[in-house]
């Protein structure tokens, strides 16, 4: 079973598990304040509280665990990564169904941040699979696979909270479990026996698979690139449903409605118009055009005043959804295939760490610049610090386009090890 080729089974196999991920994220979403209240019996305020600490152990998890994953990932095959993920993932929200504490539900959340790192697997797999020329595409289609987990996540969850609160757990535990028979009867291993390396857990860290990554100097500036794009892009789940509800006094209604319109319009942007871009005008032309309009839409999104700006802007915004895959397509090339377990691990931790930073951070200075003491009434403020990082990146990434002289043709040769 493991010495067949990847077919196109195999790409929808890690399609699956990146929407179920996704899903799973979103259906339990609308029900956690209601789910943390039932447990602790708290009010709603420090019942958001409660939510923060469990989002930022769900990153810090995913910040230490992901470099490790991917490193096993490169020792012992992306296959079997990627069920012990799924499976994980089927137990984990069981037990988040199950919780009679909020004890067990904090416990649940740090496994999901464990079973959640194998996203980096899930990246390697791609570019085991996908000739160099076609994976912005493919990493488009991952960028889509986000975005419509994130349509359909909360919305399933909204309607089965309706009924109980636990509801949405169990359905996430089911779409888990069935990618999991899926994929144990039918996806392949795609790592060679030849192009395996030993498990170290020097590197096997957030910081050891970095000082690894310096090695490739193009890489490592992307890599300092997508740092920077992360923190700014936290300003979205940390503050989206703060910031409209003060500027347009949103209902939790409305809210839904746009963060299913962002998702739709991820889903477009990143799962089609991706692939045709790329192959267009190149990979980092697209990285530049697309952390360009990123930074222009943070802008706008800082100053605007009517709703239906916003709704622009986020449509606007949602064409620099093909800056992310072409980074990731540019590190992928010049990085050999034994150590793609381990870029993507690099990766995942530094996204996983902007989602401690970011959370903790941007929303102090949207709660200042919203208080007398700010030198100007400015809520958007923090999106505008979000465009001066995603411009810094802009800049960083763009520094290392001189040293990439490897084509698509002469990628870098795994090494020996």
């Amino acid at each position: 079973m493991t010495a067949r080729a990847p077919g196109k089974h195999a790409f929808v196999f890690i399609f699956i598990t990146v929407l179920v991920d996704m899903i799973g994220f979103g259906i339990i979403i609308p029900v956690m304040p209601q789910l943390i209240m039932q447990l602790t019996g708290q009010s709603v305020e420090n019942a958001a509280v409660l939510g923060g600490l469990l989002m930022g152990t769900f990153a810090f998890t995913q910040f230490i665990c992901a470099p490790i994953i991917g490193g096993l990932s490169d020792r012992y095959g992306r296959r079997n990564i990627l069920l012990f993920a799924m499976l994980g993932f089927t137990l984990d929200y069981m037990i988040m169904g199950t919780a009679t504490s909020f004890a067990v539900l904090f416990i649940g959340r740090m496994l999901s941040g464990v079973f959640g790192a194998t996203y980096t697997t899930a990246n390697a797999y791609i570019a085991d699979i996908t000739d160099a020329k076609d994976r912005a595409g493919r990493f488009g289609m991952m960028g889509a696979a986000f975005g419509l987990g994130f349509i359909l996540g909360p919305a399933i969850g909204g309607v089965l909270g309706d009924v109980d609160p636990r509801y949405p757990f169990f359905a996430a535990a089911a779409l888990a479990g069935a990618n999991f028979i899926y994929g144990y009867f039918i996806l392949p291993e795609t790592l060679s026996a030849e192009n395996r390396r030993p498990f170290r857990i020097r590197r096997a860290n957030p910081f050891g698979s970095l000082i690894q990554m310096h090695k490739y100097p193009v890489v490592f500036a992307m890599l300092a690139a997508a740092f920077l794009f992360f923190l700014g892009h936290a300003a979205f789940p940390a503050l989206w449903t703060y910031f409209s509800t003060l500027r347009f006094d949103w209902t939790p209604r409305d809210i839904g409605i746009s963060l299913m319109a962002v998702g739709l319009a991820s889903a477009i942007v990143q799962g089609g118009l991706t692939r045709i871009v790329v192959a267009k005008i190149g990979e980092w032309k697209a990285f530049a055009i697309g952390f360009s309009i990123a930074a222009l839409a943070y802008v706008g999104y800082g100053l605007v005043s009517e709703v239906w700006v916003f709704y622009v802007i986020m449509a606007f915004g949602s064409l620099s959804g093909i800056g992310g895959p072409a980074m990731q397509s540019i590190c992928t090339r010049l990085v050999p295939a034994n150590s793609q377990g381990e870029l993507q691990g690099a990766m995942s931790s530094l996204q996983s760490l902007s989602m401690v930073i970011g959370p903790l951070t941007l929303p102090l200075v949207f709660r200042y610049f919203t208080t007398d003491e700010a030198p100007v009434y400015l809520p958007g403020a923090a999106f505008l610090l979000a465009a001066v990082l995603t411009v810094m990146a802009l800049i960083v990434g763009l520094s290392s386009r001189g040293k990439d002289t490897t084509t698509l043709k002469n990628a870098v040769p795994a090494e020996a090890e």
